[in-house]
């Protein structure tokens, strides 16, 4: 099997998780349960789970290229956003005394490996003067807004956790529009990072990014309308004015 045809057979799969997603919630942050096994340290279980990511495509991009481009930039803002998500992130999140089911943790690191995979290898094939470069601009204009909104919204939120004992309703920027804009940020991200690289592996990871977020927000957002009678009912799950 090519590995075009297995990046199809990954999107079905995606398509195939979405409507297990909208029913089962992954059993971590708001929605721990014990019904899903054993479980480690939230923070170790975060680095885990991303590790795969940082380390995967850029490998697979520097062993198959044989000359080094501008495509690089492209490896570059891949690296910014792991590094972030595998590093700056678990450092900062407090959850102290939080668990992350094992079984979540192995999943989300296969994900990343493949997904790593797959990148990395488009990024690496794809002829990168093939792509236009309006797409380019756009791209990374769409991509540097979602890591934004991404980061400034995870920012606040680890904020509300330092300075309150519970969870209290996220207030302020994105969030007096839906319940979920870091959510909201990433997709823009991989939108961005698609419309830059224009290659089957981009899409695919933004189609898989939809298919798990916007189940989890949707998830999120019945959490804080069953949990805070006072939940601002004009708010959205993840995307302004729309769901």
């Amino acid at each position: 099997m090519e590995i075009t045809e297995i990046t199809y057979l990954w999107i079905i799969i995606a398509l195939i998780v979405l409507p297990i997603n909208l029913i089962y919630k992954a059993p971590y942050g708001k929605h721990s349960n014990k019904e899903w096994g054993k479980t480690i340290d939230n923070k170790t279980g975060w680095v885990l789970m991303e590790f795969p990511a940082l380390i995967t495509c850029p490998s697979v991009y520097f062993i198959i290229t044989e000359k080094i481009n501008l495509s690089v930039v492209f490896i570059i803002l891949w690296s910014i956003h792991y590094f972030n998500r595998t590093i700056i992130y678990p450092l900062k999140i407090k959850t102290k005394g939080k668990k992350i089911p094992i079984v979540i943790v192995a999943s989300a690191f296969f994900f990343n490996v493949i997904n790593g995979v797959l990148n990395g290898y488009f990024i690496a094939t794809i002829p990168f003067e093939s792509i236009s470069f309006t797409c380019i601009i756009i791209g990374f204009i769409v991509f540097i807004i979602g890591l934004y909104v991404n980061i400034s919204s995870d920012n606040t939120l680890i904020k509300l956790r330092t300075n309150q004992k519970g969870y209290v309703i996220p207030k302020g920027g994105l969030f007096n529009y839906v319940s979920c804009p870091n959510f909201f940020g990433e997709i823009i991200e991989w939108l961005g990072f698609a419309i830059m690289t224009l290659n089957l592996g981009s899409i695919s990871f933004l189609i898989w990014t939809i298919c798990n977020l916007i189940p989890r927000s949707k998830a999120h957002h019945k959490w804080y309308n069953v949990n805070f009678e006072n939940y601002p009912k004009k708010r959205k799950a993840v995307i302004p004015y729309l769901l």
